[in-house]
């Protein structure tokens, strides 16, 4: 589906930024926050997710459980480029698959159970084809803006805000079975699949169903995302950034970029650079604005590598499919 072509209005806009809130919350409560009825944010939200603008994604938060999380680079020939982002695609540990800088480069993100041997697993996984011709991946050692929290998609007032937040995660201990499994690839599909159709994944009872999403969400393991095409909010020019910041100003750079509002993730890395982040911006000239004026303005910052994004294959849940 073309994104461009996409207009959501204020409802739907307002509802976007209320599951990005709570990607659980009941559609009265949402309606209640909205000034409007809950038929009318069910009919709003099932159209949007009909036509595949917008999907809300239950997901593993790894950090609650050791994991450690990784951004990879691929080089490939343009020939090879597609099929190579769709088998990474299709692996559950990968989101935020993008073909980037003409479609010679890939970038993903993944998350490993272990940290010990976890880059060299990740990398004997990756597909073998001598249409690869680099691979670096880069641990990620601290974020301060994650997708999930991106200010992109804010549009309520913080009294709307206020009503729609859901208690704080309590970081309890929590341990997950292979019996969870069939829990996380429904809700990976569809957060807002019902207790009744988790019931049926699972085989447990609603009332179980109930108490286990509670017990993950208050640990913390489990988290809600809405997965929405930036262009359909108005954001038609993403990029990658790789920058080489001074190491005593890498917190400070990192903190202020978290604060503009185009950045959708900035994180702390290892390898030859020491900063990623991701950016939205309204289009090429935006985006040309804001390397030249809001990154320029951090002094800091000695190298950026910029890396358009031309083609999305995910995000943060199911495999995109690929436009021709």
């Amino acid at each position: 589906m073309k994104t461009d072509t996409v207009t959501l209005d204020d409802i739907d806009q307002g509802l976007v930024h209320a599951l990005q809130i709570d990607g659980r919350a009941p559609f009265r409560v949402i309606g209640e926050a909205l000034d409007v009825s809950e038929n009318t944010v069910a009919r709003r939200y099932r159209r949007m997710r009909a036509t595949g603008v917008l999907r809300v994604v239950g997901t593993l938060n790894g950090a609650r459980l050791g994991y450690s999380a990784w951004t990879i680079r691929l080089q490939c020939t343009p020939d090879a480029a597609g099929a190579i982002a769709k088998a990474l695609a299709t692996r559950p540990d990968t989101s935020y698959v993008y073909l980037l800088s003409g479609g010679t480069e890939i970038s993903c993100s993944a998350q490993m159970p272990t940290t010990g041997d976890s880059e060299a697993l990740l990398l004997h996984k990756l597909p073998r084809t001598s249409r690869i011709t680099s691979v670096s991946a880069h641990l990620l050692l601290g974020n301060h803006v994650l997708p999930n929290n991106w200010a992109g998609p804010a549009r309520l007032t913080p009294e709307q805000v206020a009503l729609l937040t859901p208690s704080p995660a309590e970081n309890t201990d929590v341990s997950l079975g292979p019996a969870d499994r069939p829990l996380f690839d429904l809700l990976s599909r569809d957060g807002r699949a019902s207790h009744t159709e988790l019931a049926g994944a699972t085989g447990w009872s609603e009332s179980t169903v109930r108490r286990r999403l509670t017990a993950l969400r208050q640990a913390g393991a489990l988290t809600f995302l809405v997965d929405i095409p930036p262009a359909a909010l108005g954001f038609r020019a993403e990029a990658r950034l790789w920058m080489s910041v001074r190491p005593s100003r890498l917190t400070a750079v990192a903190s202020a970029m978290a604060d503009h509002p185009e950045v959708s993730l900035v994180a702390q890395t290892t390898g030859p650079t020491n900063l990623l982040a991701a950016v939205n911006c309204r289009d090429s000239l935006d985006l040309a604005r804001y390397l030249t004026e809001r990154i320029a303005s951090l002094d800091a910052i000695h190298t950026i590598e910029t890396a358009p994004v031309i083609r999305t294959v995910k995000r943060a849940g199911a495999l995109l499919p690929l436009e021709r």
